[in-house]
């Protein structure tokens, strides 16, 4: 994981790309767990076999490690929640982005986690 502590601009800048990965990362998700619940169940899916498992799943981490590349950090994957580590009015915080959302608008203390989210000044 690259250490680094984004700006809200350098953030929003980013959040194109992070929609455009995210909306990958959910489609394939999906996918991933249709497959593994067909499979699971009949031996048989629509969306492939073990082999397009393994690459649903290797193309997950390589979407994964995008965000971990940029300093990213990923809370969770459904919902994919993501923080970019920030400084506000000297405090240590994350700028966070959940799944649904279309723009970064909120933030939360680093110490506080999501349920001290609050709107972006």
């Amino acid at each position: 994981m690259v250490n680094k502590v984004f700006t809200v601009e350098e953030a929003r800048d980013l959040m194109p790309e992070l929609l455009r990965r995210a909306a990958l990362l959910i489609a394939m998700r999906a996918d991933l767990a249709e497959l593994g619940h067909d499979l699971a169940a009949t031996g048989l899916s629509h969306l492939g076999g073990i082999p397009e498992a393994k690459a649903m799943e290797a193309r997950v981490a390589e979407i994964l490690g995008w965000f971990d590349e940029q300093g990213i950090e990923v809370k969770g994957v459904a919902p994919l929640l993501a923080d970019f580590p920030a400084v506000l009015s000297g405090a240590s915080v994350r700028l966070c982005w959940i799944e649904g959302e279309t723009a970064l608008g909120w933030y939360h203390r680093s110490d506080l986690g999501f349920p001290g989210r609050r709107p972006l000044p």
